[in-house]
């Protein structure tokens, strides 16, 4: 019985080593690389417009069309979904370890293949960067369940929700990064440039060096991924997989007893009893599954696809925001190089400020105040900051309170990642059966990507068509709902992974 088996119970009362921590690391420097091929592409969307899409004698600069800028934005979110579901269902049938590696070199191939973007027309190259950033966003889906699956799995019971937290925390770094990234690269081309004097100066500005910029930007995600690349496929399988799954005592125990430096009995006839009992073995959306997981399924899915609605929008066009307030200049005003700097900084100091502190509040606190009460809090104060945001939009657009808009602006993100940003990656992991784990995180987490695609596509549609006051407006309300819909996760708080699935209630032959 899968309680019972020496080398989980092993696994879940060990003290914090030095594996857990290298652990986080390995997996979490994925999520580094994620969010930040996720992020920087709208760093450059301004740049992009103002080299293939100015005309020649206009006096302003260039500026993507809105069906392009919604698919160069948009279309790795695509990927990543795709990516959730089949790595997902993969990591379940062939083992979290084989399937591991693979994603890690897609990501680290397109990340350079999207900087390499070609073509004789800007359409050619919008299409060829789409086609990429497609396939670097699958290599990234199959990031999600994989890590998260991997952390629950190697994780003690009590601090459990901290590691996952900690690998989904890494996202902070990743944007925080390709802020930086951007600053510098864009100092360094714009000491070449001289300061516009007028408008004018401020379009031939863009000379063709800043055709370099953008693929600079985008090419550096590569480098993280590639680092960890070797660590990843030198992990051992989780012996929840080895053992659960695949039936494999002796190999469970054999590779646990390396990482935890213990003696470990192999007990085989206990596992051959799991696999003789056929209680727990049922299969995804079968009746007993939806009896068992059903709601749960549908909490997890629809909270992270409320959150991501809201989260993504605010990232990928918080640079528009920051315009329509005045807090970035016209780009009348600038160079090419002297946008993106500005861009960068605004997007590094709202990451430094809030986006980063906010995961980390999630990493320390969620083994005390547990997930439930995070996520909750944190749908209930995004709701409340963008309502603060939203209904007196207008009072935050005048020079004087454009900082106290920031402010609460920055709230927002902080709320969002020391609430269901990290809860939403950290529960999937937690409650699912073993056999179906990674797969129902793919499919929570490819909901949260169909979230993040109405947020890439839809409202910045909606942003042209309506404004941005009643764009906020619209993500206060998905906030409200996320909160409502919270009620239907359960707390993995404290609980071993075999208790939150029911699989050690099925194992000792109780009903659940």
């Amino acid at each position: 019985m899968a309680k019972q088996l020496q080398v989980l119970n092993a696994l879940d009362v060990a003290k914090t080593q030095w594996y857990h921590f290298t652990a986080i690391v390995i997996a979490g420097m994925g999520f580094f690389t994620d969010a930040y091929d996720l992020f920087c592409i709208s760093l450059v969307t301004k740049l992009l417009g103002r080299i293939y899409y100015h005309e020649d004698g206009s006096k302003t600069p260039g500026s993507l069309p809105t069906n392009v800028a919604a698919a160069v934005n948009g279309v790795a979110f695509c990927g990543t979904l795709t990516g959730q579901l089949f790595f997902g269902w993969l990591g379940d049938k062939m083992g979290r370890k084989r399937v591991y590696g693979m994603t890690l070199m897609l990501m680290v191939v397109c990340s350079i293949a999207s900087g390499l973007s070609f073509g004789k027309d800007p359409k050619a190259v919008m299409a060829t960067l789409c086609f990429f950033r497609f396939w670097l966003g699958f290599g990234i889906g199959g990031d999600y369940p994989l890590s998260a699956t991997i952390m629950s799995e190697y994780a003690n019971k009590k601090t459990r929700g901290a590691f996952i937290a900690a690998v989904f925390a890494m996202q902070g770094f990743g944007i925080l990064t390709g802020g930086m990234v951007a600053i510098i690269v864009s100092a360094i081309f714009k000491a070449t440039y001289p300061a516009p004097t007028y408008a004018m100066d401020a379009i031939r500005s863009t000379v063709p060096e800043a055709d370099y910029a953008w693929r600079i930007i985008l090419m550096f995600g590569a480098i993280p991924a590639a680092i960890t690349y070797y660590w990843r496929v030198k992990m051992p399988e989780t012996a929840r997989y080895t053992a659960l799954v695949a039936k494999n005592a002796k190999q469970a125990a054999s590779d646990m007893a390396k990482v935890l430096q213990v003696d470990l009995e192999a007990e085989e006839q206990k596992v051959e009893q799991i696999t003789r009992d056929k209680k727990n073995d049922f299969g995804l959306f079968s009746s007993q599954f939806l009896h068992r997981h059903g709601l749960h399924l549908l909490g997890t899915a629809s909270t992270w696809f409320l959150l991501d609605i809201a989260f993504y929008s605010q990232n990928l066009f918080q640079k528009d925001i920051f315009s329509a307030i005045g807090w970035i200049p016209k780009a009348q005003t600038m160079n090419a190089m002297e946008e993106v700097y500005r861009i960068a900084r605004a997007q590094t100091l709202i990451a430094l400020c809030s986006t980063v502190p906010g995961y980390w509040f999630t990493v320390a606190f969620i083994d005390k105040m547990g997930r439930f009460a995070i996520q909750l809090m944190g749908f209930f104060f995004m709701t409340l900051f963008m309502f603060a945001l939203a209904i007196p939009y207008h009072h935050w657009t005048l020079p004087d309170n454009r900082i106290g808009f920031v402010v609460l602006y920055a709230f927002t993100f902080f709320f969002s990642n020391f609430g269901p940003n990290a809860t939403t990656f950290v529960v999937p992991a937690e409650i699912f059966p073993a056999r179906l784990r990674s797969t129902c995180h793919g499919i929570s987490a490819a909901a949260g990507k169909a979230g993040a695609m109405v947020g890439a596509f839809g409202f910045l549609s909606a942003t042209d068509a309506i404004g941005v006051r009643k764009v906020l407006i619209m993500l206060g309300v998905v906030n409200f709902l996320g909160m409502i819909f919270t009620f239907l996760v359960p707390e993995s708080k404290g609980k071993s992974l075999e208790e939150m699935s029911g699989e050690a209630d099925a194992e000792n032959g109780t009903s659940t």
